[in-house]
């Protein structure tokens, strides 16, 4: 029987997959929405900036605001509105009314996300946190990797507006689910605004999102041109990618699942310290093994996939705790979902300014590696001061 501490996390998975589905399948669909609604190409890819410009620069605005009495009422509500914006997307036939729907999605989603996170953790207790958001962190990573080509499919088949029918029916259901399952939720704190905003001045905190930061911009985006970086080492130039996003995604979906149980029994630090020593070591392998064979790099794909979606597990999870008592911790795991979608613009703008200098293809690895060892080295300060802080607690008083 499933632990009545996690089933909330479960349910709050069903909806992140939904998530994970909206935040890229919308690429996916670019073709589709220039033919029937007669617009550019540039014009269509709005639609991705809508949605991931709101989801990481509205949604902690969103959540900063919202009562701490009102986070059963936020978790329910954003997801209501995630579900609307789909079913509306759907509906639409212009693309202005579009882009703003997507918008209005990547706002819904992000809130979500947020406090789908803080609501597991809470819920769980200290012993299963770990678990709880990694239950919710590989619902996200499994409508990435399973839930976009199935979207894709039945877009194919009937239409781009399948796709967002599929999303907003998962998210329906997993809203029905929530008001009739999800439990209230531990009273939190008021806070004050300008007590929300000194989490800025945290300086944990901010070093913990300077890692996401970082990692994401090795990680997401690296992963932004993985497309010419098989085609430079191709021995055909009909060779497909497709069977290597497959494995980076795979790798993804198990890497968030199994870190929970390794977070739940080794301090956060220390584990996201590993992650981005990992992280580091499989990017740097990429340009390394392709020269001798493509096929060699699908091992460092699966660990880069796995480590740089279970990262965010460890994240969240010291986030939570570090902010928690001050009554602002979801807002902190706002913020660093922000920071991966801020990371993953500067990592994929980066690289196009790369590649359109004409640099080899495997100085983007290079460089990704580089910058995720950066992080490693930032995480190992982070490492030291939580030793410290542990020393300080365990040290008898005198």
């Amino acid at each position: 029987m499933l632990n009545r501490e996690l089933s909330t996390a479960m349910m709050v998975a069903v909806g992140a997959f939904a998530l994970g589905m909206a935040s890229y399948a919308t690429a996916g669909l670019i073709p589709m929405i220039e033919i029937e609604l007669s617009v550019s190409v540039s014009l269509a890819a709005q639609l991705v900036t809508a949605f991931t410009l709101a989801y990481g620069l509205g949604s902690p605005l969103l959540v900063a605001v919202l009562p701490a009495h009102r986070q059963r009422i936020g978790l329910l509500g954003s997801l209501a509105v995630f579900v609307i914006a789909n079913v509306a997307s759907a509906l639409a036939n212009d693309i202005v009314t579009l882009v703003v729907l997507r918008a209005v999605a990547g706002i819904g989603a992000g809130v979500y996300l947020a406090l789908g996170i803080a609501a597991a953790a809470s819920l769980a207790g200290e012993r299963r946190r770990g678990k709880a958001i990694a239950i919710v962190m590989g619902g996200m990573a499994s409508g990435t990797v399973l839930g976009v080509p199935v979207s894709l499919l039945l877009a194919e088949r009937l239409g781009w507006q399948a796709a967002f029918w599929l999303i907003a029916m998962l998210g329906g259901v997993t809203l029905l689910g929530m008001l009739w399952r999800l439990p209230t939720l531990p009273d939190t704190p008021s806070v004050s605004m300008r007590s929300k905003l000194a989490v800025m001045a945290d300086r944990r905190v901010v070093a913990i999102l300077g890692v996401s930061l970082l990692a994401a911009i090795a990680s997401l985006g690296m992963y932004t041109f993985i497309a010419p970086f098989v085609a430079a080492y191709a021995e055909s130039e009909t060779i497909s990618v497709t069977p290597y996003l497959w494995v980076w995604g795979i790798g993804g979906v198990v890497g968030s699942f199994l870190v929970g149980a390794v977070v739940d029994r080794v301090r956060g630090p220390k584990v996201t310290l590993g992650i981005m020593l990992l992280l580091a070591t499989a990017l740097i392998l990429l340009p390394v093994l392709a020269p001798y064979r493509l096929a060699m790099t699908m091992l460092p794909l699966v660990v880069w996939g796995a480590v740089g979606w279970a990262l965010q597990v460890p994240q969240n999870d010291e986030l939570f705790k570090a902010r928690s008592m001050a009554g602002d911790g979801h807002l902190a795991i706002a913020l660093n979902e922000s920071a991966l979608y801020l990371g993953s613009a500067i990592g994929s703008a980066v690289g196009g300014v790369i590649l359109a200098m004409q640099w080899p293809v495997w100085g983007l690895a290079v460089g990704a590696a580089a910058i995720a060892m950066l992080g490693a080295v930032l995480q190992c300060a982070l490492v030291v001061q939580e030793g410290r802080r542990v020393r300080e607690l365990d040290a008898p008083v005198a």
